[in-house]
């Protein structure tokens, strides 16, 4: 299982790719081969691999933190607010990245303040209120119920 907290999610002291070797660390085998995929997924993260981790905006943190939760080859990927703190456009391209990531065939556990743009690219969704499960359903159908909408998606 791979996990990205919300907060404290890299070694800033470290660089992109010494993050990303340390996500590998209890693998045995080459781990180049996963490295490309993150690349792959994470081109910025390519152009900066030498630079200290800390250096890096905080939507490019977000990428190094999940890049190096996938370098341990995860059944599933389990994220805590990953758009936290990241701006609008930065925001969109997370969620592109976590839709390339679903694609590859990981299930995704994802915790999201953001719900509107989480059950858009959710096969199910649950919505907690107070910590108990309130509605549950696909991505489309807590989009479209009117509960859901008037009281968690403004409308």
């Amino acid at each position: 299982m791979g996990f990205v907290p919300q907060n404290a999610n890299i070694f800033t002291s470290m660089t992109v790719e010494e993050n990303l070797e340390m996500g590998a660390f209890i693998r045995e085998d080459d781990i180049s081969g996963t490295m490309e995929q993150v690349y792959d997924l994470f081109p910025i993260l390519r152009e900066k691999r030498r630079r200290a981790a800390g250096e890096l905006s905080g939507g490019q943190r977000q990428q190094v933190a999940v890049g190096r939760a996938l370098m341990t080859e995860p059944k599933v990927l389990m994220l805590d607010e990953p758009t936290a703190g990241v701006s609008p456009i930065v925001m969109d391209e997370l969620f592109d990245r976590i839709i390339e990531v679903s694609r590859t065939g990981i299930p995704i556990l994802m915790v999201e303040q953001n719900a509107r743009q989480a059950l858009e690219i959710a096969d199910r969704g649950y919505v907690l209120v107070q910590g108990a499960n309130a509605h549950t359903g696909t991505g489309r159908e807590l989009l479209a119920d009117p509960e859901v909408r008037r009281s968690f998606l403004g409308g």
